[in-house]
């Protein structure tokens, strides 16, 4: 029997999504109106595709394009603005710049030092990543840390595996590192309003409706905690219980981490020019929001990664290697990028623009308020359940924009403070862990090709439990003192 799985595996995926798909429209369970009733078929032939992968996950990205007009769920014109969304402009400058660095070998260098210093067993260079991208999630939106940290942490794998043996512990390594990546971005993102998309759009809808401003440093004392918590458990999950490496630190290895750092000799003017347009990129990220302040220019995410990748392709890079080009990134070189991981993207934001049209996420809110004679602890429960896996398959700034207005409706008509639905909705938004297009940073990672996809699964379903448990203790039991004592 199981060679018989193992050999009809494809048909049979293949079919299991047509048949769930065609089930859930027939029968519609949930009592929802036709056009709704196709969009969540299409939702679930594609969630079923990407969770078997019958399909390469970026095929299955494009069904939008055909189902969507097909059912007359949306034009062929609204589906495919997915496709050109703004932040996939942001992944493709993002990509760009992590390719430069890999090219001039910077990212061997910066691998190297962090390894230095951090120490070379196995946990603590996890450790390290840990704190400095949930610090660094805090100040840059989630995605542009990502991109940041994706090519650093390519390179320290590549580092370690010239001193490891192959095996588990490797494996283990490079699958915990990567997602580590991903998952602190999006969870040291909730620690500040800017940290992360969901924040920012929640905020701006209290402000606008109530005329309520949540002050930076308010949202910082409410939601570092949970932050910390969530860190703590991150590193816990991944190198003790899931996916244990057993890389122990030895002098050998030290001794081969200063060798080669050695060996790497000065810096190169390749690698200066490299540096200095990933610092300003940056830093641009960094000071956004001030710079526009200023009232001189209009900057956003997005804009500041695509100035990023055309400078390296306009920069010379001084090296006197002619196979490597004149210039700091040519062409040529975009022929690695993880394309498919910028389609992958576009399906998800297509398929959630349906679901929102059809109007199954208002719907959802509807069902929610059914819940509010149960009592104030179910019913935070429900909410951030209902976001941390909503957000799995669709946007999580869409969800929050769409979510807000009738949990905000909900607080007022149970005469309840906004910010108590509304502040758990937000959060676990940003705490989707099971799939490649729940948040950015999952998807950046996924393209790394050390994460399969039943690892992100197994691993994001055990943090999704986790951030359910202490979102909502914290969002049920702490937060009314906190903002208690603030006001």
């Amino acid at each position: 029997m199981k060679d018989f799985f193992k050999q009809n595996q494809y048909w049979l995926s293949f079919f299991l999504g047509i048949v769930l798909s065609l089930s859930a429209y027939l029968f519609n369970p949930f009592a929802l109106d036709i056009v709704a009733s196709k969009a969540v078929a299409v939702a679930i032939l594609m969630v079923v595709w990407w969770i078997t992968e019958a399909l390469p996950i970026p095929a299955v990205a494009l069904l939008p394009l055909v189902l969507l007009p097909l059912l007359n769920i949306s034009t062929f014109e609204e589906a495919s603005k997915s496709y050109s969304n703004p932040v996939i402009f942001l992944f493709m400058g993002g990509f760009m710049l992590g390719l430069a660095i890999q090219k001039w070998n910077l990212h061997k260098r910066i691998a190297l030092h962090i390894v230095k210093i951090t120490g070379t067993s196995g946990d603590r260079i996890i450790l390290g990543f840990i704190i400095a991208t949930g610090f660094l999630s805090m100040w840059l939106s989630n995605t542009a840390t990502t991109m940041m940290m994706f090519p650093i942490a390519l390179s320290v794998i590549a580092v370690m595996k010239e001193h490891e043996k192959p095996g588990r512990g490797m494996i283990n390594f490079s699958l915990a590192i990567m997602l580590v990546i991903a998952y602190a971005s999006n969870i040291g993102g909730i620690a500040t309003p800017i940290g992360t998309p969901p924040n920012v759009a929640f905020i701006g809808y209290i402000e606008k409706k109530y005329g309520y401003t949540i002050q930076f440093v308010d949202w910082v004392l409410l939601c570092t905690p949970i932050a910390i918590v969530l860190l703590v458990a991150l590193y816990f999950v991944l190198t003790k219980w899931l996916y244990p490496n057993h890389i122990k630190s030895s002098n050998e290895t030290n001794l081969l981490i200063n060798s080669q750092i050695s060996s790497l000799g000065k810096i190169t003017t390749a690698e200066k020019r490299v540096l200095i347009v990933f610092v300003a990129t940056a830093f641009l990220w960094i000071t956004k929001d001030f710079i526009n302040g200023l009232n001189l220019v209009k900057l956003d995410d997005n804009m500041i990664a695509i100035v990023g990748a055309l400078a390296l392709f306009a920069i010379p890079n001084g090296a006197k290697d002619v196979e490597k080009g004149k210039m700091l990134l040519e062409w040529s070189d975009t022929s690695k990028m993880a394309w498919g991981i910028l389609l992958l993207f576009g399906g998800g934001i297509a398929l959630a623009a349906a679901l929102e049209k059809v109007g199954v996420i208002v719907q959802v809110g509807n069902w929610l308020a059914g819940f509010s004679q149960t009592g104030g602890f179910t019913l935070v429960l429900l909410i951030v359940i209902i976001s941390i896996f909503l957000s799995e398959l669709m946007s999580n700034t869409a969800q929050v924009i769409v979510m807000a207005p009738v949990l905000a409706a909900l607080a007022d008509a149970l005469h309840l403070d906004p910010l108590l639905l509304g502040i758990p909705m937000s959060l676990a938004a940003s705490a989707a862990s099971m799939m490649p297009i729940g948040t950015p940073p999952n998807a950046i990672v996924f393209g790394s090709g050390f994460i399969r996809l039943k690892d992100m699964l197994k691993a994001g379903f055990v943090m999704n439990i986790i951030s359910i448990v202490v979102i909502t203790l914290f969002s049920y039991f702490v937060l009314p003192l906190i903002m208690w004592v603030m006001n």
